[in-house]
């Protein structure tokens, strides 16, 4: 429960909290939110990370004069993350293969899993991209691609699209936008709309099909 709350902290507070981070480990924040992000994308079991708002976030700390993060470096090391965390989360996906639709698993929730897999059936091969603007489907679609049997070489090229497209624009516009003053002296309210804006198309899909069932 603690650890929940904690999360919770976290990305309410991702500026205060990054900014802790690297003034205390300096060039090392690099490999701390490369191992973040790539957990985000790479582990299905962790969907609960920061994604876009720790990408907005650090775009914004590397805009700051004197600090140790250059922005055209971060974004590199984001990409090979997210680039890398999802193939990992592919083949893990292929390892298990059907059966993990089978029943529910202690740290893998099977709603989220059709949920991903009826956004995969809709929109095909797209999906490796467009889920990457989408929070906890981003974190499973490589795997339910995986588990469909996605060619590696069709499932790379939509891989490196997504992860570039993502990250340079989460990233970017928390460098250009991230130290305005209006948006730094509420930067808790705008974590919250990247995550709620994020969350509109998980939203939209839920209500459509939810009325598809009952017309009524």
């Amino acid at each position: 429960m603690e650890y929940i709350q904690y999360i919770i902290d976290f990305i309410i507070h991702i500026d205060k909290h990054l900014f802790e981070i690297v003034s205390q480990y300096q060039f090392w924040t690099y490999l701390i939110l490369f191992i973040i992000i790539f957990c985000e994308t790479g582990l299905v079991v962790t969907p609960f990370l920061p994604g876009d708002s720790l990408l907005f976030a650090a775009g914004a700390i590397a805009a700051m004069e004197g600090n140790p993060l250059n922005i055209f470096v971060l974004v590199l090391v984001l990409i090979v993350a997210a680039i890398i965390g999802d193939s990992i989360n592919y083949e893990i996906g292929k390892l298990l293969g059907h059966k993990v639709y089978e029943r529910d698993y202690r740290f893998i929730k099977k709603e989220h899993l059709l949920k991903t897999h009826e956004f995969y059936e809709k929109h095909g091969g797209k999906t490796i991209i467009i889920a990457r603007f989408m929070p906890i489907i981003r974190t499973f679609a490589p795997f339910v691609a995986g588990v469909g049997e996605m060619s590696f070489k069709r499932f790379v090229s939509f891989n490196i699209v997504g992860g570039v497209l993502w990250v340079v624009a989460f990233s970017f516009a928390g460098y250009f936008f991230g130290n305005i003053p209006v948006v730094k002296q509420n930067f808790t309210i705008v974590v919250f709309s990247i995550i709620f804006i994020s969350l509109l198309p998980m939203v939209y899909a839920f209500v459509q099909a939810k009325f598809k069932k009952d017309p009524k």
